[in-house]
């Protein structure tokens, strides 16, 4: 049996979306990447939340939305003690949006905005450990935060997580310190070979998630969601064909990736690995 994936506190861990339509939703997204559905809400209840699989394993949600709500992507970071990181996002200027509560047997969760208004979610694991299938196309690939001031950013996710900020370059890097070790001695053993062998840049292996420079102050700070995908001009052309919009795309050192809006306006990346050639 293979050794489930877990997440050490202050790792994005898991990913869902807001939804009117949940069976719209669930049709779109199940062509796109061909995930499978299944509701772990009681069947008496009026809402739904749709776990996503792929090859058998959790990859992400769709959860009904509530009349007003925004509809888009969300992401858990996983925690030790909601409470307690919770207080902490208070602490740090951060609000606690929802909760904490409990999501049933899986765990204990909150949402939260930070100081400059972006929303993530908290997620303490019980039996839901977080997404079990990850980086492979049709499966979540990196959260990135989407802000004007990336140092104010940093100053506030820090200490909240235990996060640490490289630049890259290209983009700034979150680094959860002794991830790679972590990952090295559970569900990917030769991660840091593999890396190394790929030429990435240092400290790669402990990436979490990357902070965006946003230009225009008038866009809301966020969380963007990347998946993976094979092929993102045949990703792209199959997702405006089943409804969506194609925002923006981009050719970068490391990856080909466009910005997408599904039929409901949740936006999301998708993101082919596109290492540099040589």
């Amino acid at each position: 049996m293979t050794e489930p994936r877990t997440y050490p506190a202050g790792v994005p861990c898991w990913v869902d979306t807001d939804q009117q339509d949940v069976p719209a939703a669930q049709d779109f997204y199940g062509r796109l990447f061909g995930w499978t559905f299944e509701n772990v809400l009681p069947d008496d209840s009026d809402d739904a939340y749709l776990i996503a699989t792929l090859e058998g394993q959790d990859v992400a949600a769709i959860s009904s939305a509530e009349t007003g709500q925004e509809i888009a992507w969300n992401t858990y970071v996983a925690v030790d003690d909601a409470d307690a990181t919770a207080a902490a996002v208070t602490a740090g200027g951060g609000t606690v949006t929802g909760g904490p509560d409990d999501a049933g047997p899986g765990g204990r969760q909150a949402g939260c905005t930070d100081p400059r208004g972006a929303h993530f979610k908290l997620w303490q694991p019980r039996r839901r450990l977080g997404a079990q299938l990850v980086n492979v196309p049709g499966t979540w690939n990196f959260s990135d935060l989407q802000t004007t001031d990336p140092q104010a950013a940093a100053a506030f996710y820090g200490p909240v997580f235990g996060w640490e900020f490289d630049n890259a370059g290209f983009a700034t890097m979150i680094r959860r310190p002794g991830y790679a070790d972590h990952l090295a001695a559970t569900v990917d053993p030769d991660i840091l070979e593999r890396h190394a062998a790929a030429g990435t840049p240092p400290g790669f292996s402990d990436a979490v998630g990357w902070i965006g420079q946003l230009a225009d102050e008038q866009q809301p700070e966020h969380w963007q969601v990347a998946f993976a995908v094979a092929n993102r001009d045949e990703s792209v052309a199959l997702a405006e064909k089943l409804g969506a919009a194609v925002i923006s795309s981009d050719d970068a050192e490391w990856a080909k990736s466009a910005l997408i809006q599904d039929p409901q306006g949740a936006r999301l990346v998708l993101s082919q690995f596109s290492p540099p050639e040589g």
